[in-house]
C-alpha cells in the first residue's frame, strides 16, 4: 500500500528544474507587494537543510499591502511580532498561528512599508516528501520554523530563485483566504494562483446572507 507522501507524489508530479538556477537579488523584491506576488509564481524556495536542498516551485501567493490593508499583519503598525515586515526588502517575515503552524512571508517594498507575500502553496521539485497545499503545510515540507524569522533571502541558507521554466501560461487572481475579518480588504483580488494546479487552495464558498 502507498503512504500518504508517495500518493501526493503521484497526484503531484516533481517538476524538476530546467536550466541554471539563478538566486533573485534584493531589487527583485524592492517593488510593490502585489507586482511581487504575480512575479513570484513559477519561482523557486530553496532550503539548504544538513540533508540537502528542498526546493519546490511557487503556485499560489497572497500579497499583503501595509498598514492601509486591514487584513496585513502591519495594519495596527509596528510591532516585536511585525519588525521584520517593516525591514529591508528580501527578508523572511515568519509567524506561528495556532501554536503550531509556520507561515512564511517573503519582505517587499522598500523599507519601512510593511508590506509582504505569504507564500501559499509549491509544486514539489527536489526532496519534499509532505504536501505542500496551503501555508502551514509548505513550511512544514520545506522545514521552515521561527528559527527563519527575518532571515536575508539573498543568503545562503534560504532562498528564492530562477531557471529557464517558462512562465506559468496562465494566472488567476481572488480574495485572500481566512481574511473574512478585514471588512472591504477581504474581498480583494489578492491571491494569485496557476489555476488548476493540485495544490492550488480551493477558494471558499461564499457564506449564505439572511
Amino acid at each position: 500500500m502507498l503512504s500518504p507522501a508517495q500518493l501526493a507524489k503521484l497526484v503531484t508530479p516533481a517538476d524538476p528544474i530546467q536550466g541554471d538556477c539563478l538566486r533573485l537579488d534584493r531589487t527583485f523584491y524592492d517593488r510593490p507587494a502585489e507586482t511581487v506576488a504575480r512575479d513570484l509564481l513559477g519561482r523557486l524556495l530553496v532550503h539548504a537543510t544538513p540533508d540537502g536542498r528542498r526546493i519546490g516551485r511557487i503556485v499560489e501567493v497572497e500579497a499583503y499591502l501595509g498598514p492601509g490593508d486591514l487584513a496585513a499583519h502591519t495594519s495596527r503598525g509596528r510591532t516585536a511580532r511585525t519588525k521584520a515586515m517593516f525591514g529591508p526588502p528580501g527578508h523572511a517575515y515568519v509567524y506561528l498561528i495556532y501554536g503550531m503552524y509556520h507561515c512564511m512571508n517573503v519582505v517587499t517594498g522598500p523599507e519601512g512599508s510593511g508590506t509582504a507575500v505569504l507564500l501559499r502553496a509549491l509544486a514539489p521539485v527536489q526532496d519534499l516528501d509532505a504536501s505542500t497545499s496551503g501555508p502551514g503545510r509548505l513550511c512544514r515540507a520545506m522545514g521552515v520554523t521561527m528559527d527563519h524569522y527575518g532571515i536575508d533571502l539573498c543568503g545562503d541558507t534560504l532562498w528564492l530563485a530562477r531557471d529557464d521554466a517558462p512562465a506559468p501560461a496562465e494566472v488567476a487572481a481572488g480574495p485572500r483566504i481566512g481574511v473574512d475579518y478585514a471588512g472591504e480588504w477581504a474581498a480583494k483580488p489578492l491571491r494569485f494562483f496557476v489555476p488548476g494546479h493540485p495544490a492550488v487552495s480551493r477558494a471558499p464558498k461564499p457564506k449564505n446572507k439572511g
